[in-house]
């Protein structure tokens, strides 16, 4: 098993396009680690630099105490699984598992026993005769994992490997990843652009952007304490709403001014010397869709705290109803959209006019140039 070290990598490309920026992470042994971020911010190009796939332009990257900038990708003790599974069609499930191995002049019977080993790992063993043709789309992911397991490498990358499975098939392979880590007990890397894959199956998340990391954490910690703005619109589903609002003061009191709503911030946070400081100024507020109540009780404990807004479309979840609201803003139209996710006996329906409850204990302040979080209440 092993830890990965990324001590200031880039990646250039000709013609002055950089795609990695000053990537620093430390990867610890037996870590389930997730890239994510949106097309093109260069997670997939940091994961072909641990293989060996892409040249590293400046930086060093570790594996344990070993520095493998100049080291062959077949050298690197790491496996890599690929979107598209990348499977023999003329083999069976069998020997395209065992393919590797016989390269490296394994003996028979040890590839036999490794290869078994991993089938029944991934409940795959009853499939060993088949070729791939006859395989659903999770049978040939998990033939593409069994051909990285039976290796034993130090590191597994994955990109992106459940893309081209079904909702339902995603769903139930985030689980068998989830255990088949647990069973093996080796360092996962894992490169996604679907935030929910990262939140389920993480140790960590790495979200990325235009090739820079904006923040590094545990899936729980990335949700209550984004760093910024695109962190925080990016994780999670749906996506925090985001008011454009005016800072204000009145005593020992700080309140966020919009339309005709005032939202008066926690005594704490009207204590903090940070914030103050934008007193009269622009900020974004973020708030959480499930921050935004409408049942009595949560109606009662806001007290001053609530919106007027007006319903212009319900979704029916089945555990729970969206409603997707829109509200007196600052904006050109001066108007401020607005999703609450509420419990399915919300008796709320299209163009009904209603006032939403601000749960303002999980309120997030951001700057408005710079897009950093200046406190979480």
């Amino acid at each position: 098993m092993a830890s990965l070290s990324f001590k200031h990598i880039y990646k250039k490309y000709p013609g002055g396009v950089t795609a990695v920026s000053d990537f620093c992470l430390e990867v610890r042994d037996k870590e389930f680690i997730i890239f994510v971020g949106p097309s093109g911010c260069g997670k997939s190009t940091t994961l072909r630099m641990i293989a060996g796939l892409e040249e590293i332009t400046e930086g060093e990257l570790f594996i344990g105490d070993r520095l493998i900038n100049d080291v062959a990708p077949k050298d690197r003790d790491i496996a890599m699984v690929f979107q598209n599974y990348a499977l023999y069609p003329h083999m069976t499930v069998f020997d395209n598992m065992a393919f590797g191995l016989k390269l490296r002049k394994v003996p028979k019977e040890e590839i036999k026993r490794k290869v078994e080993e991993a089938a029944r790992i991934l409940d795959i063993a009853h499939l060993l005769d088949r070729r791939p043709k006859a395989l659903s789309g999770g049978q040939k992911q998990r033939v593409a994992l069994g051909r990285a397991i039976v290796r034993e490498p130090k590191v597994f990358l994955l990109d992106e490997p459940l893309s081209n499975l079904d909702a339902k098939l995603r769903a139930a392979m985030r689980t068998e990843l989830t255990k088949i880590h647990q069973k093996l007990g080796t360092t996962f890397v894992y490169v996604t652009h679907d935030q929910v894959e990262a939140m389920t199956m993480a140790t960590r998340i790495v979200v990325m952007k235009d090739g820079l990391i904006q923040q590094v954490d545990t899936p729980q910690r990335l949700y209550d304490l984004p760093a910024n703005i695109f962190v925080a619109g990016f994780i999670g589903t749906p996506q925090m709403n985001f008011i454009d609002a005016y800072l204000q003061k009145s005593g020992d009191d700080l309140y966020l001014e919009f339309g005709s709503s005032k939202i008066t911030l926690p005594a704490e946070a009207s204590k903090d010397e940070s914030l103050r400081e934008y007193v009269g100024k622009e900020v974004i507020a973020g708030l959480r869709p499930e921050c935004l109540r409408v049942d009595s009780e949560s109606m009662e404990k806001a007290g001053s705290n609530v919106i007027k807004a007006h319903v212009d479309v319900t979704e029916l979840m089945g555990a729970e109803i969206y409603l997707y609201l829109s509200t007196e803003g600052l904006d050109v139209e001066g108007k401020q959209n607005l999703i609450a996710r509420v419990s399915p006996d919300c008796p709320y329906r299209n163009e009904d006019d209603i006032k939403i409850a601000v749960d303002v204990n999980r309120l997030h302040i951001f700057d408005k140039d710079t897009e950093k979080c200046i406190i979480h209440c």
